[in-house]
């Protein structure tokens, strides 16, 4: 059973400690990944992030972006299969990014009844939101066929598509997660934003 007394994470504020530690997947680890690539550095903004996929068998993965005066920090934990005399693991890796560096903060929402949108009404009105960060890092190719305009042509014109920044991706269903969570998504991408305006 993993430890989750936060008392060692001294350095990191408590609101984010205790998200860490609520989310249950090896806070310790989490937290001391998290210490060496903030470097001291103050947080002013975090989301964290827990998802379990089921393919063959569960897997869990913990995403939390830290956001500072001058960098996006994230930190992924991923479940690690064992092999023949070796026991499952954990991989955790952290990555650094200057603000002046990010070049796309997209968030999709997804509502369920759009006739019923009310303006003001509150962000659980989202079934579920994407917040995709992009710096350059990591793309993702998106292809369909292309078309000459004609409807009636069959000719094989080949492919086109479009390039897409893919670094970080986050998915909050209300339906799993809760509307807080949901709520804490969007206000966290809208703080994000802002900082990487003012580093334009």
């Amino acid at each position: 059973m993993p430890h989750t007394d936060p008392s060692a994470d001294v350095t990191l504020p408590a609101e984010l400690r205790a998200e860490i530690v609520r989310a249950g997947y090896y806070p310790q680890l989490v937290s001391d990944v998290l210490d060496v690539a903030l470097a001291g550095e103050p947080v002013v903004g975090h989301l964290v992030q827990a998802e379990t996929t089921f393919d063959s068998e569960v897997r869990r993965h913990l995403t939390v972006l830290v956001l500072t005066e001058s960098r996006l920090v994230s930190a992924h934990v991923d479940d690690q299969d064992g092999t023949a005399g070796r026991p499952a693991s954990a991989a955790a890796t952290t990555e650094a990014v200057p603000l002046r560096e990010i070049r796309s903060v997209s968030l999709s929402h997804l509502v369920a009844e759009p006739a019923q949108y009310r303006s003001g009404a509150g962000d659980e009105q989202n079934a579920e939101v994407s917040l995709v960060i992009g710096w350059g890092a990591v793309s993702r190719v998106e292809l369909e066929p292309a078309t000459c305009g004609d409807p009636q042509c069959d000719a094989d014109h080949g492919l086109t598509g479009s390039l897409m920044p893919d670094d970080v991706v986050v998915r909050v269903a209300s339906a799993a997660e809760g509307p807080a969570a949901i709520r804490r998504t969007i206000a966290f991408a809208r703080q994000l934003s802002a900082a990487t305006a003012r580093r334009a």
